[in-house]
């Protein structure tokens, strides 16, 4: 059976108050469309359309990259059903067509897939929920056997009709052929001026088609964004279930309200966790992420598409991004890792230390105020306070080689390329632009002199 995936993304979402279109505003650091997508994608549907409209040229770039993907453009919003006559060109002859909505970000792809499922020549499968409130909402008018009939908007609805409280979501699974049949024929002849694409549900019905009915398992899952607040309302839903997720696999969280774990970019993202994992307040998690056993994160730290690997620790106000770290480390507090780093087992960066596209080896420091860039520490060497690998002349990058066990005195300068060997000795304070061979000390200052009788300068009157 050929499976289409239609996504309804041309609204203009003017309550977000916002350039950006409303389906590329993010819940867990991923666009809403790109959420929608995914849930297509898991379902492997055959082919997917999006309908665009306001901000269609941001929304076609920010996916360029996107395969199996085709676009279909509604110049004037005039209803739902007018925007899925847009794909008609598009889809198959026969199969079903799964309709959805890029502001709807967390319906679940096994939600989808039932859904799916209860599609075929003779019934289409609606996704409906039960609302306390459900106000602004259609409402599914069921006859005297509970089978449904229609779906009557909320503005069009009698006062009876108002009390009911199963609604419409507005996704549904419908057979492609029907929608070819049935979508021409739509009328705007209602309250909106509109077409709206639940009128095929009567059109069912009078067809002698049977509409069958299906809830999720969250309502969170049929929800739309249509303002910052709701936008809030969903990221925090969607964050309380990744860290109660994270909890019941045994990782301890020690506020769960106060983690967030994002998606990103990254393809297949995902967080992968040992035992024993503790994790502190105000953390970010983004990407794809490994926490071996027995883990630690400080607070207010940031981990982005990195590894770490078991027993390592993350003092707080630590950054890491693109990154490896073996068994053992001890990263911050106040670290920055920046993509390329690669720490071997048991290596140290310590506070207000940056590295960036560096390997430090197996039980090196790097312990207080340094920057390492573009350079290979080997195991056990010792990088002083204040030391700077100067691996850019303003248009290149140069390599930096320190050999194991050596020492690098505080304050240092290592103008690459440079090679240091092993057990070298750099005194503190020197800047080193030639190679010191294996056990070799350098010394590079200036010699110091004491000028006795020496004024200070004094400030002149005015």
């Amino acid at each position: 059976m050929t499976i289409d995936v239609v996504v309804l993304a041309a609204g203009q979402g003017s309550r977000m108050k916002s350039l950006l279109p409303k389906v590329l505003h993010p819940i867990a650091g991923k666009s809403m469309l790109a959420h929608v997508l995914d849930s297509a994608k898991a379902v492997n549907a055959d082919a997917m359309h999006v309908v665009i409209g306001h901000g269609a040229e941001k929304v076609k770039t920010e996916f360029a990259n996107e395969k199996n993907l085709s676009w279909a453009l509604q110049a004037e919003q005039k209803g739902t059903g007018h925007a899925v006559m847009m794909t008609l060109d598009s889809l198959a002859a026969e199969g079903t067509t799964l309709i959805l909505y890029g502001d709807v970000p967390l319906t679940q792809p096994a939600t989808l897939q039932a859904l799916i499922e209860l599609s075929n020549e003779q019934q289409l499968g609606l996704l409906t929920v039960n609302m306390a409130d459900s106000t602004g909402y259609g409402r599914i008018v069921r006859d005297a056997e509970h089978k449904v009939t229609a779906i009557v908007e909320h503005k069009d609805a009698t006062e009876q009709q108002l009390l009911i409280k199963e609604v419409n979501t507005g996704i549904l699974a419908v057979p492609t052929a029907k929608l070819h049949q049935w979508l021409p024929t739509l009328s705007n002849d209602n309250a909106q001026g509109e077409y709206y694409l639940t009128d095929i549900i009567a059109m069912a019905v009078k067809n002698g088609l049977t509409v069958e009915t299906l809830q999720p398992e969250n309502e969170q899952e049929t929800y739309g964004v249509n303002n910052r607040q709701q936008q809030a309302e969903l990221e925090r839903w969607y964050q309380t279930q990744r860290v109660n997720a994270l909890m019941a696999n045994g990782v301890t969280v020690l506020d769960p309200t106060r983690l967030d774990i994002r998606l990103g970019k990254t393809a297949n993202a995902g967080l992968t966790v040992g035992n024993d994992v503790v994790i502190d307040v105000n953390v970010i998690l983004e990407g794809d992420i490994t926490l071996g056993d027995g883990v630690e994160i400080g607070p207010n730290c940031i981990i982005k598409n990195s590894t770490l690997a078991a027993g390592t620790k993350v003092e707080a106000f630590s950054h890491i991004e693109d990154a490896t770290v073996a068994r053992s480390c001890v990263i911050g507090p106040y670290a920055r890792l920046r993509p390329g780093t690669d720490l071997a087992d048991s290596a140290k960066v310590g506070n207000f230390c940056e590295v960036k596209k560096s390997h430090i080896g197996a039980g090196a420091k790097v312990n207080h105020l340094t920057y390492i860039g573009d350079a290979t520490i080997g195991a056990n060497a010792n990088i002083g306070a204040g030391t700077i690998t100067c691996n850019y002349d303003g248009v290149n990058k140069f390599k930096t080689e320190i050999g194991e066990n050596a020492f690098i005195g505080s304050n240092s300068s290592l103008v690459a390329p440079v090679k240091i060997g092993a057990n070298a000795t750099i005194a503190a304070g020197s800047t080193i632009t030639k190679e010191v061979a294996a056990a070799e000390l350098a010394v590079a200052r200036g010699k110091q002199r004491n000028i006795s009788g020496w004024q200070r300068p004094v400030k002149t009157g005015k």
